[in-house]
């Protein structure tokens, strides 16, 4: 059975992919809500989702740092369980307005359109965003590959195959 943890959750995707280093990556999950977090890591798990954005002003009000190529990160679902592994292939930072359909389309929601894109990305900002929406802001687009990964129990309760893992 997958790990309840991030630690244990590492152990195994170490177990099956024995390429993978030491120290464990940082875990996080999409969205802003358990709900927006289970429907996106189901995108990434069928292979639909593969990049993700963020604004750049939400990273450095954290004080984080911008995702680098190469990077892994453990995707927690919407119950802040581990459920996949997955690394940086590529950063771009700019702005919104100039988002390409290209990276829409890689993100994976609605219908995959820039159009769509742009007006769940404008109401998620404005609700959720640290300095709210502006079509200029800075919004880093990062595009990503499943390493590891596994739909182990279902929202609604009933129980998954926790056994498979996913290489990509």
């Amino acid at each position: 059975m997958i790990g309840e943890s991030p630690e244990q959750f590492w152990e195994l995707a170490q177990k099956t992919r024995p390429d993978l280093p030491g120290e464990i990556p940082e875990a996080w999950a999409f969205g802003a809500t358990p709900e927006h977090a289970d429907d996106l890591l189901a995108l990434v798990l069928s292979g639909t989702k593969t990049g993700t954005a963020s604004a750049l002003w939400d990273i450095e009000a954290d004080g984080d740092s911008v995702p680098e190529v190469g990077e892994l990160s453990i995707i927690l679902d919407g119950r802040g369980r581990p459920r996949a592994l997955i690394e940086t292939t590529a950063i771009d930072i700019v702005a919104f307005s100039a988002v390409t359909a290209e990276h829409a389309h890689a993100e994976g929601e609605g219908d995959r359109t820039l159009a769509a894109w742009r007006d769940i990305h404008e109401r998620f900002w404005s609700e959720h965003g640290r300095r709210g929406f502006s079509p200029e802001m800075p919004v880093v687009c990062e595009r990503f590959r499943v390493l590891f990964g596994t739909a182990c129990d279902a929202p609604d309760g009933e129980s998954g195959d926790c056994s498979r893992g996913k290489s990509a």
